[in-house]
Formats: structure tokens, C-alpha cells, sequence
């Protein structure tokens, strides 16, 4: 299986622009057979903390989401897209599974470090060629255990949609951490691990970017440059062949 993680600029509010660039990645990995294509954290409205802004991002999602679907429903690629979204009166981090334009599944954050954000419960495998997989998401990767649920139930691959666009000190203290992260819980469960980040400054923040996939003796086998945008593409090697 191929699969393509995308690093972006931060975009804020602009579901048109964001829905652009998935729609360009998704045709790009059409026309070279890649199978999969993950994008950071809360990438369609953008990320945020402050919970007002998180609310009106949601309550977005309800008609950005659906746009999109509808626009990408000739596309063979599986895309994994980060947004808030809003089931009720909780607000859930949440990556929404998209094949030929419909929304198969989704995972929400177990570890939301996002004020008023609702912890998700559920950790769905999924499958494209043959290959099982999940969803992590930022935070999480800081929990062993949140991977471990996802191997146990025969993951071989564990996606994690980034956003570290945090203040300057803080991007600092986390640009060895995050990868850190990946290559630990990619041993941990002897899964691949691919992740997906933005990259880049927006206002008082910065991102340096850590999009990468890891190995499961955790080998760094393909990344994207600090502070820069682009992909990682790597095939995963022989799918299981299940009886």
C-alpha cells in the first residue's frame, strides 16, 4: 500500500482553500497509485485552543464537511482529514475516513488537550489493500496505551494527524519530542506509523513540522523537512494475507 502524508502551511477559516489543496493531493495520488493520503490535525477550519474559536470551527465542519465529500467523489485515494466537529452539545478532534466522497469512519481524540473538547472511546480499525489500520491523533501519541488499543485488535498501521503550531518555546521544547514519540509507540506495537503535520508560522506561533513514517522497528523511512511543505510517500511493504 502507498500512503502520502501531507505537511501544509497553517490555514485558518477557509474551508475553499483547504478543500484546494486535498483536492490537488487526492488527484496527485491518483495519477501515482497511492492509496492513501493523510492530512494534519484539525486541517479543514484549522486547529485552536480557545473554545469559542474550536465551537464556531465545528459548527462549520456541518457544511464544509459535506461540500467536500461531495467534490472528491471521483477520487480512488482513501483521505484521512482532520477536523472539529460537533454531535450534539460535544465538540470532539476528530479524523474523518473519506472513500469516494463518503465518510466511512472516523476517530475522535481519546486525549484531547483542547479545553471543552469530549474525549473519544472508540478505536476503530479500518482496512484499504488488505491492510489494517488506525488512528491516533497529536496528543495521544504521548499515551502507549491508545496505540496498544489499536494494536491489539491487529493494526498494522497507525496514523497520527498532527498540529504543532505552538508558541515559539514550546514548538522548541516539542521538535525532537514528537518524533520521539512516533519512533517509541512504532516499536511499542510493531506498526508502521505515518504522520501528518502543518509547518510554518502563523502569528505568534510556529510549526516546525514533524511529518514522517516510521517503521515498526522504528527506522524513519521517509520525512518532509522542517519548516517547509510537502510530502512523505513510502509502500508499505506486503499486505497480510488473511485466511
Amino acid at each position: 500500500m502507498r500512503i502520502a502524508a501531507v505537511q501544509c502551511a497553517p490555514v485558518f477559516d477557509d474551508a475553499e482553500a483547504t478543500s484546494a489543496i486535498v483536492i490537488e493531493q487526492l488527484r496527485w495520488a491518483d495519477a501515482n497509485h497511492v492509496d492513501m493520503v493523510l492530512f494534519p490535525e484539525a486541517w479543514l477550519l484549522g486547529h485552536a485552543y480557545d473554545p469559542g474559536t474550536i465551537h464556531a470551527r465545528a459548527d462549520g465542519a456541518t457544511s464544509a464537511l459535506p461540500a467536500l465529500c461531495a467534490r472528491i467523489a471521483g477520487y480512488g485515494a482513501t483521505l484521512v482529514l482532520g477536523t472539529f466537529e460537533r454531535v450534539g452539545e460535544q465538540i470532539f478532534n476528530s479524523a474523518v475516513v473519506i472513500e469516494h466522497g463518503r465518510i466511512v469512519g472516523r476517530y475522535a481524540k481519546a486525549h484531547p488537550n483542547e479545553h471543552g473538547v469530549t474525549p473519544g472511546t472508540a478505536f476503530p480499525v479500518f482496512t484499504r489493500s488488505r491492510l489494517p489500520w488506525g488512528i491516533n491523533i497529536c496528543n495521544d501519541a504521548n499515551y502507549p496505551a491508545a496505540a496498544a488499543r489499536l494494536a491489539d485488535q491487529g493494526a498494522s498501521l497507525i496514523l497520527y494527524p498532527l498540529n504543532n503550531l505552538l508558541r515559539p518555546g514550546t514548538a522548541e521544547r516539542w521538535r525532537e519530542k514528537s518524533l520521539a514519540n512516533l519512533i517509541a509507540r512504532a516499536r511499542e506495537t510493531g506498526c508502521w506509523v505515518a504522520s501528518a503535520d502543518v509547518a510554518g508560522a502563523a502569528s505568534d506561533r510556529l510549526s516546525y513540522g514533524c511529518t514522517a513514517i516510521v517503521s515498526p522497528i522504528g527506522e524513519v523511512v521517509a520525512r518532509v523537512p522542517e519548516r517547509v511543505e510537502g510530502l512523505a510517500l513510502f509502500e508499505l511493504p506486503g499486505a497480510p494475507v488473511f485466511s
